[in-house]
């Protein structure tokens, strides 16, 4: 299978996890953030870039920046709601968004755990899309569901054909 085939199969099979997951208990486990981190994943295999320090730590450092953000400046609003134009709630939206990014990039810089999906989660828990505690706590498990099933495959792959060259010989 060429690598083309493989990453895109893989990312695939990672978001599918997640997906069913959803399904099955009614959660919030499949958000937009996930999808890039999925393809990072699938794409750069056994790269730093693929560290499960980084990418879950980036994604946690997302969801705190997120609601300290969010709750600072833009609690009780959601993007979903239709705000005025130049409207004080579209401005603490705004500014939360903004904030959230900032503090997320500054951090994930600062504990060297850089994952840019991750300024993805921040804008989702910021502007009131997945904005409690809980739901913080859901993504940061979803993250961790997402690499653990990459660690998975990554070894299932291994296994496969370190076991297939020995009936190949």
């Amino acid at each position: 299978m060429d690598d083309r085939t493989g990453t895109t199969l893989h990312t695939g099979l990672l978001i599918s996890t997640t997906a069913v997951m959803a399904w099955l208990s009614g959660l919030p486990l499949l958000f937009p953030s996930l999808g890039p981190s999925a393809f990072v994943l699938a794409l750069f295999q056994d790269s730093d870039a693929t560290a499960p320090r980084r990418v879950i730590g980036g994604h946690a450092i997302g969801v705190v920046a997120g609601l300290f953000a969010y709750h600072l400046l833009g609690a009780g609003i959601t993007m979903t709601a239709v705000a005025d134009p130049g409207s004080l709630e579209g401005l603490r939206l705004a500014a939360s968004g903004v904030l959230a990014t900032t503090l997320t990039a500054g951090g994930m810089l600062a504990t060297g755990t850089r994952h840019p999906p991750a300024c993805a989660t921040t804008l989702i828990v910021s502007l009131g899309l997945l904005s409690t505690i809980r739901e913080g706590v859901l993504i940061v498990g979803t993250v961790v569901v997402l690499v653990a099933a990459h660690q998975l495959l990554l070894a299932t792959e291994r296994l496969g054909a370190r076991y297939g060259e020995r009936f190949r010989s």
